[in-house]
């Protein structure tokens, strides 16, 4: 393995040699055998290792491997600590996305301030395959079936070509040590249920599957880089930009024989997940809206207009008292009793079912509610769509949002999950006042 690697370095990823790099070593097999094949080829190696503190003893003795290993290699090395747990919660991740953050975070700190050049991680063959597979589970496009990329920006994963398999035996036949994962052996992870219940039973079918698999990989690469460059080519018949909008001439555009793969394509960078909305909306009314976090497209007779949300609609205002003023007069106070009203200006909550501090917003792709009357749950789009309320009064109405979860469409209807029970010990009175 280790010729094979050396070749492939040099024909692939030549400008390595002469620079500075950074292995992310978690102390697993698959980044030991890469720092060994390193220094065996003569790179100019640093070591970083994050401890994720998830794993509590078993994480310190990983720890402690490394330390050991950088002592006796005489690598420079670079550890830290992180609280994933805590970062997680407080940013509203899985715990493989926030770790994915985090180590991320760091490497590009590192980088900077070492003077360092690339990260290299040790992502292979196997791992591509099970990535595949997971994006094809889950619906995607070309993009997350063209595999994870050999290098992406300061990103290098000299591994991606080689097997597990040929992994384990390098590390056999030279004696390496390394840690064993726990949390590997568990099904609790689809990667996991895949690389133990369904890869093993792809590769008895066909015994060459991983080199069928990389030509398939390369055939999508191909395919995708296709439709790159006609994406490209097209854009510029359908679409004008004008400050900073971009106008999507609806009829040049249902010119083209597959108009809904370029949309995609287009759209895709800003953020927009309902695409079967976003397909519906070249032969909606004039008026209709689709928003992204940060992005509107609005139909408006012979274009859809793609433009940035305003910052100050974009903003997120935190309730962290028991009134806020901007950008409305919001008051919070305790009641005795829920009182009748004679409009919608006031809403009466449980207390309990709040989480605080309560925030304002307007409404996003995706945000739904619960509200009396009906069984599930319910849009806040189709709402509006129901409600036959203009783009004007849409796009001024405001959300109360607790933990993510919409109390209240300001003005117009509550969330029944918040409603006061035969069991609510604390009544809250929410009002809106000029």
């Amino acid at each position: 393995m280790l010729l094979k690697f050396q070749k492939y370095l040099v024909k692939n990823l030549p400008f390595l040699k002469e620079k500075k790099l950074l292995l992310a070593l978690s102390g697993g097999i698959d980044s030991m055998v890469l720092a060994h094949l390193l220094k065996q080829s003569g790179y100019t190696v640093w070591l970083a290792h994050c401890n994720f503190q998830l794993r509590g003893k078993e994480s310190d003795e990983d720890e402690e491997f490394i330390r050991n290993f950088a002592s006796e290699n005489n690598f420079k090395l670079f550890v830290t600590t992180f609280d994933t747990n805590s970062f997680a919660k407080d940013n509203k991740l899985s715990i493989q996305v926030a770790a994915r953050q985090l180590r991320y975070i760091w490497f590009h700190q590192l980088l900077q301030e070492n003077n360092l050049d690339y990260v290299l991680t040790a992502h292979h063959l196997d791992d591509n395959l099970e990535t595949f597979l997971i994006n094809f589970s889950r619906g995607t496009g070309l993009e997350g079936l063209t595999g994870i990329p050999v290098q992406n920006d300061k990103i290098v994963r000299p591994l991606l070509t080689f097997s597990r398999e040929e992994i384990q035996d390098f590390a056999a036949e030279n004696k390496i040590q390394w840690r064993e994962d726990s949390s590997n052996s568990s099904d609790k992870y689809l990667r996991n249920k895949l690389r133990h219940d369904v890869v093993p039973i792809l590769k008895s079918l066909n015994s060459a599957f991983l080199d069928s698999f990389q030509d398939t990989l390369s055939h999508l690469q191909q395919a995708k880089s296709l439709a790159e460059d006609a994406s490209v080519l097209i854009y510029k018949q359908v679409v004008s930009e004008k400050e900073n909008q971009k106008h999507f001439n609806i009829a040049e555009l249902k010119r083209l024989p597959n108009y809904q793969a370029y949309l995609f394509e287009w759209l895709r960078p800003f953020g927009f997940k309902a695409w079967q909305d976003i397909y519906e909306l070249v032969d909606a009314q004039s008026g209709k809206v689709i928003v992204s976090e940060n992005y509107r497209l609005l139909k408006d007779r012979e274009y859809l207009i793609l433009e940035p949300i305003s910052e100050k609609d974009s903003a997120i205002y935190e309730m962290s008292e028991d009134e806020i003023k901007f950008p409305m007069h919001l008051k919070i106070s305790a009641a005795d009793q829920i009182q009748k009203q004679s409009d919608s200006a006031t809403i009466y909550v449980d207390k309990e079912t709040l989480k605080f501090p309560l925030h304002i917003r307007k409404w996003r792709e995706g945000d739904y509610f619960c509200p009396a009357g009906i069984d599930g749950k319910k849009k806040v789009s189709k709402y509006f769509k129901d409600e036959k309320m203009s783009l004007s009064e849409k796009e001024s109405t405001w959300l109360l949002i607790s933990d993510d979860k919409v109390v209240w469409i300001i003005g117009k209807r509550s969330d029944r999950r918040f409603y006061v029970n035969n069991t609510t010990q604390e009544i809250l009175k929410i009002e809106t006042l000029k």
